[in-house]
């Protein structure tokens, strides 16, 4: 694959973002609000997977591979049935890291927030993603070293300094132990936070501002590939805790994501403090 060390072109980024397009407008939006109950189950408690989710993830795989031909695919359905399907982010090849649905619950409940997100990640690095919100027509996209694109205009994250004004993304463990003192912590902080159950929603509202901070902690690679490229793109500062940079692989160590590096390093000396 060594053609791909060149990068992602505008070509293959517009195909990527039509084909993400397509599959919603062919499957994914056809079944909102339309699924009977053995289109649903859970994986395992509160854990669900719908018929849609199976039927975007082979569309988008064969339609992925195609467009780049010798790539590979690590899609959440996928790994949750195989999950050496994992090794495909240490190998040589480019891989498609897909989440077919993003905010299944919601989805399976007939309501938003729900996303398709797809990031193209080569020997471990970011090159390029797509998240695509099907119901509001909004796609949020970069490519490595391009900047950020919200239905093809560039955008920009608003550098704001002010945190105790700031509104935040994430969740307060109900048990005790550290996750739950630093979002606590973090919730006093700022002026206010929510969780919505799609993190590519999420990420979305990080783009437009309608949200500063978030703090992640499961960081399974077709949740935040995308996103994480997008933010870093728009001029955000992303790192995890104690400062090493996200890499697309399964891990449990937290990441928190600020407008600015400056607000990103008050906020972590208050953590973890």
């Amino acid at each position: 694959m060594g053609e791909f060390d060149r990068g992602v072109g505008k070509q293959l980024a517009n195909q990527v973002d039509a084909a993400i397009r397509e599959v919603a407008r062919t499957i994914v939006l056809p079944m909102f609000q339309n699924l009977s109950s053995g289109d649903i189950r859970q994986k395992r408690p509160g854990d669900y997977v719908t018929t849609a989710d199976l039927e975007s993830e082979r569309a988008l795989d064969a339609a992925l591979r195609q467009l780049l031909p010798g790539s590979t695919v690590v899609a959440e359905e996928a790994v949750s049935a195989d999950k050496a399907v994992l090794d495909r982010l240490e190998e040589d090849a480019p891989v498609w890291v897909i989440d077919p649905i993003d905010g299944t619950a919601n989805y399976a409940a007939g309501r938003t927030p729900f996303a398709i997100m797809v990031g193209l990640v080569h020997r471990k690095v970011l090159q390029a993603g797509w998240i695509y919100l099907p119901v509001d027509d909004t796609m949020a996209s970069a490519v490595r070293g391009e900047g950020t694109l919200l239905n093809g205009a560039p955008q920009a994250i608003a550098p704001d300094t002010d945190i105790a004004a700031m509104h935040g993304i994430f969740h307060i463990p109900r048990q005790e132990g550290r996750r739950r003192e630093r979002a606590l912590k973090l919730s006093a902080l700022l002026r206010t936070h929510h969780r919505i159950r799609c993190v590519g929603a999420d990420y979305a509202d990080l783009l437009t501002g309608r949200t500063q901070v978030a703090l992640f902690n499961r960081m399974t690679p077709w949740d935040h590939a995308a996103g994480m490229l997008i933010f870093r793109e728009s001029g955000g500062a992303a790192a995890k805790l104690d400062g090493s940079p996200y890499v697309p692989v399964m891990q449990e160590d937290p990441v928190l994501l600020a407008p600015t590096e400056a607000a990103w390093q008050t906020l972590r000396d208050r953590l973890e403090g």
